[in-house]
């Protein structure tokens, strides 16, 4: 069957993209050189890697732990149930395309661990139970397409620099003061393109379905992880042979008292210390509801040896990226990069510049905190500059940012490694959202009051 034009740019991706470490080497080569050629001694360009390489060590732990609570937690058997029943519910492709982006959507709201973790077994179960009723959904098509409506997280409850800002003593606060939510991912920009963006990838989704489709039962990996739900199997052990060991690791009352300690944490947390939301109280809500969903030691534990298995490429990769955040930050590179475009900006091309930059740093620091702690002094400033709010120079930075998340590998790496697949096999069809979410955010908050 003659392929159409998403087929051809994904398998040119397929084929021309390197892997995530291999491009992190050769993004640090091309910056050390344009280190050099800016004028940087050789000695001060490998302070700057040395000073950026373990900088976010206490930071990857933090995301590492989002990434892998939020596959325990994905793995619990009622996750599982609740994701298989509302498989179940569509009739036709335009049915699984829309449910299935809605239910992404949802999870990507809410926190984007749970969406990086979620969103791949969300796809395989609507694949598995589309292609049992000879519903035509290409798998990868699909993944891809739950990948790019997770881009709202940005506007979510767990969107890294809007939290930050609006948290009391943040970096900026004497110059922009805290912001609220409702200024950030509550403002009309962003709620119109939240729920926009969201209508537009479904619709993508229908449209540009491949015509040959590739059902789940062509990557066996993939079909055996849809057929365990990633749900460890409990152990059997005859009633006459269970001992104190075995009787603790089965009982659900031994984890009672980590879970009310850890509802304790966060009752301090938030009505003691009357703090805000933020990375560790997020970690510790999913830890405590995967512990009582899980219900036992045993269950626990095996989910836990299966997550940190398939979050691995977490594990080094920020380390890397941190390399290449000094050697942006602490070397000339940093500057050029920001100020290439400043000569265009006014206040209509501000959010354009701002993103077009955003995403071009992102590709190198594939995190939206440690993005807004580089570049948010002069995104504030060059709002300043042309007369928009730093709130609109956030949410353009955060648009552009999630376009890097979209079109690094590092990113496509993680949920490929959580699918099983190379990511090379659907890489292609993440830029087709990348685009669209630029464009869209582009306008939104270029004209829309935020």
């Amino acid at each position: 069957m003659r392929k159409n034009w998403i087929d051809r740019v994904a398998q040119a991706m397929e084929r021309l993209v390197p892997d995530a470490i291999t491009t992190a080497i050769i993004l640090m080569v091309t910056l050390f050189v344009l280190s050099l050629g800016l004028g940087a001694s050789v000695t001060a360009t490998m302070d700057a890697y040395y000073r950026g390489l373990w900088s976010l060590l206490a930071f990857t732990m933090q995301m590492t732990l989002i990434l892998v609570l939020s596959l325990i937690l994905g793995s619990t058997p009622v996750f599982k149930r609740l994701v298989v029943s509302v498989s179940r519910l569509p009739k036709t492709t335009t049915q699984v395309v829309v449910l299935a982006v809605l239910s992404s959507g949802l999870v990507a709201y809410l926190n984007w661990g749970l969406s990086i973790a979620l969103v791949p077994i969300i796809a395989i179960h609507f694949c598995k139970e589309a292609e049992r009723k000879g519903i035509p959904v290409d798998f990868l098509f699909l993944l891809a397409t739950l990948t790019g409506v997770g881009s709202i997280w940005q506007f979510g409850l767990s969107g890294s620099a809007p939290l930050l800002v609006a948290t009391p003593g943040h970096f900026l606060e004497k110059t922009t003061g805290v912001m609220p939510l409702y200024t950030t991912i509550w403002s009309p920009a962003a709620v119109v393109l939240v729920i926009t963006f969201t209508a537009a990838t479904m619709a993508a989704g229908c449209l540009l379905m491949p015509r040959r489709v590739r059902p789940i039962s062509e990557f066996p990996e993939v079909t055996i992880l849809g057929e365990t739900g990633a749900v460890p199997a409990q152990r059997k052990t005859p009633a006459a042979r269970v001992g104190l060991a075995q009787w603790l690791e089965l009982s659900p009352f031994v984890v009672a008292p980590l879970a009310i300690m850890l509802a304790g944490w966060l009752y301090h947390h938030f009505f003691v210390k009357r703090l805000s939301l933020d990375i560790n109280s997020v970690n510790t809500i999913v830890l405590l509801l995967g512990v009582i969903l899980h219900g036992n030691v045993l269950r626990f534990t095996k989910a836990l040896q299966e997550a940190v298995a398939r979050s691995w490429p977490i594990v080094l990769m920020y380390h890397l990226y941190a390399g290449l955040a000094g050697l942006i930050q602490f070397t000339p590179v940093g500057d050029f990069l920001i100020n290439l475009l400043n000569p265009l900006l006014t206040s209509y091309s501000y959010t354009f510049l701002t993103a077009l930059i955003s995403a071009i740093v992102a590709v190198f620091i594939p995190t939206s905190g440690g993005q807004w702690l580089i570049q948010g002094l002069v995104t504030v400033k060059t709002a300043e500059i042309v007369g928009v709010s730093a709130q609109r120079g956030l949410l353009a930075l955060s648009v552009g940012d999630h376009v890097g998340n979209l079109v690094t590998p590092f990113w496509a790496v993680v949920g490929a490694s959580i699918a099983r697949i190379d990511f090379r096999l659907y890489f292609g069809y993440r830029l087709l959202f990348a685009v669209l979410w630029f464009v869209m955010g582009v306008l939104a908050f270029t004209f829309l009051p935020c």
